[in-house]
């Protein structure tokens, strides 16, 4: 059980690299090229993967020939190296989502704690000697509903209403379906996904909203079973700060920033694996190519 979870982990680099590939290699011609943005890239994601801190990272790849190998590292960095990259990286992370297209996309957005602290710790059992507040960075995020691959992301740490990211998150996409709740609902956005997206929106009115007509004739219709698809968002959310923890360890805004993506490349790589996974067992047991 122990050796094919650390198979995972070295399938999980491998996957890492060749997404890390639509970074730039280097930040600089000058750079001393002892290590790549690919390998550093792969290294604190995998950091992410096992809720570690950089330099617990490191202590993994001094105990393990096997990671180094995969990586293609000829010397371990030390944690300082993925302290600065970290500094250097956020303006190239939009890079690594590349996918622009999904049948249903859901939009919602979800909240990651900035201290380990928790929030009853510091509102409720603490309350007479700290004032009440509540930290947090604010994710937004679109999310193929079949896949559950993350397309695009906004992140946020001043506190905003989710639904003026709605337009920033999808204009750049192909779908067909759009889902998301409530909190979406407005003429506004609905016609962006109708007129621009040439797609259409599945969020519920609010109670005082009144009639939306489809193209000034007939009214659209709300179809609850496609916007229970929806439910889906909730589950990548749950899966990221599951396995990848809900808790951001940095101390300054941009480099909590580079956390929460990674987190993100983490759970692409993932479902890029389970994918892989899925259409090698089919191809194994497939009737013709068993024999």
């Amino acid at each position: 059980m122990v050796k094919e979870k650390y198979s995972d982990y070295l399938k999980f680099i491998d996957d890492a690299l060749e997404l890390a590939k639509a970074l730039p290699k280097q930040f600089s011609k000058f750079s001393n090229r002892i290590y790549c943005n690919h390998q550093k890239l792969c290294i604190y994601v995998l950091m992410q993967k096992l809720k570690t801190t950089t330099r617990g990272v490191i202590s993994y790849l001094h105990s393990s020939s096997e990671m180094r190998f995969h990586l293609g590292l000829t010397r371990v960095p030390v944690h300082t190296t993925l302290v600065r990259f970290v500094k250097r990286i956020p303006k190239y992370l939009f890079q690594l989502f590349s996918i622009r297209k999904a049948d249903t996309v859901a939009v919602d957005a979800t909240g990651f704690e900035l201290e380990s602290k928790s929030y009853y710790y510091r509102t409720v059992w603490n309350s007479d000697r700290k004032k009440k507040t509540k930290k947090f960075m604010k994710l937004n995020l679109a999310v193929d509903k079949k896949q559950r691959r993350i397309l695009s992301y906004k992140i946020w740490k001043s506190r905003a209403h989710e639904s003026r990211d709605f337009i920033e998150l999808l204009k750049d996409l192909k779908v067909k379906y759009v889902v998301a709740d409530a909190g979406y609902s407005s003429k506004k956005l609905r016609d962006f996904v109708i007129y621009k997206l040439k797609a259409l929106p599945f969020i519920p009115k609010k109670k005082t909203e009144g009639v939306y007509r489809f193209r000034g004739r007939r009214i659209l219709k709300f179809e609850e079973k496609k916007y229970h698809r929806r439910s889906n968002i909730e589950n990548v959310f749950s899966c990221i700060k599951r396995k990848y923890g809900a808790v951001l360890r940095n101390r300054t805004a941009a480099t909590q920033k580079v956390e929460v993506i990674s987190k993100l490349v983490a759970h692409n790589v993932d479902i890029l694996q389970h994918y892989l996974l899925l259409i090698w067992r089919g191809l194994h047991h497939h009737p013709f190519l068993c024999l």
